[in-house]
């Protein structure tokens, strides 16, 4: 669930964003690298933060699947009231808040996979198989959610509606953890 919503995200944030401040090379260059900054640097967060010992990684993940759905929830309007605030103004400035629209939600995104991998890690004991299945699966949600997004979704529900598939898809990830977590406690143990 989490990587086709993030993939749904790029491809209706970028449409959205591109109407906003016009569909040139520069824009797209904007979005694309603030993604794939935001997966990187949240990727090295996440990293982080896993290595520390008693980390409560299910619960971080759940916490971060939520909190990018509200995001989300949020992100076309947030979009295009800065748009709006914006007309006019540079392509400087409007290239850097485009960035920074796009950085934090993708920062998030990007540190759910080392949280989950550690977990799996301590799960398993086999760090090749943790990253290798876990790697996996986020890609291959990826990809589904880029074909769905981009030849299903769109079509049939336009940009808001595409985005709330997305925010169901987040917060259903994140209220699965945390009802599994409340309901197990023995998921705690491997959390250390």
């Amino acid at each position: 669930m989490s990587g086709i919503s993030a993939l749904i995200y790029q491809l209706i944030w970028q449409r959205s964003l591109l109407m906003i401040y016009g569909s040139n090379i520069e824009s797209v260059t904007m979005v694309v690298t603030a993604f794939m900054l935001g997966l990187g640097l949240g990727s090295l967060v996440g990293g982080m933060i896993s290595k520390r010992q008693g980390a409560p990684l299910l619960l971080l993940f759940a916490l971060i699947e939520i909190s990018i759905g509200i995001y989300g929830a949020l992100s076309l309007h947030l979009f295009d009231y800065v748009g709006k605030m914006t007309t006019g103004a540079g392509t400087l400035l409007t290239g850097l808040l485009a960035f920074a629209l796009i950085l934090i939600p993708t920062m998030l995104m990007g540190s759910t996979l080392p949280l989950l991998v550690a977990h799996y890690v301590n799960m398993t004991q086999n760090v090749g198989r943790s990253v290798s299945m876990l790697y996996f699966v986020n890609t291959l949600g990826a990809g589904i959610g880029a074909f769905v997004a981009a030849f299903i979704l769109l079509g049939l529900l336009g940009l808001s509606g595409t985005t709330y598939v997305a925010v169901l898809l987040n917060l259903t990830a994140g209220g699965m953890i945390l009802y599994f977590k409340s309901s197990a406690p023995q998921l705690d143990q491997h959390i250390s």
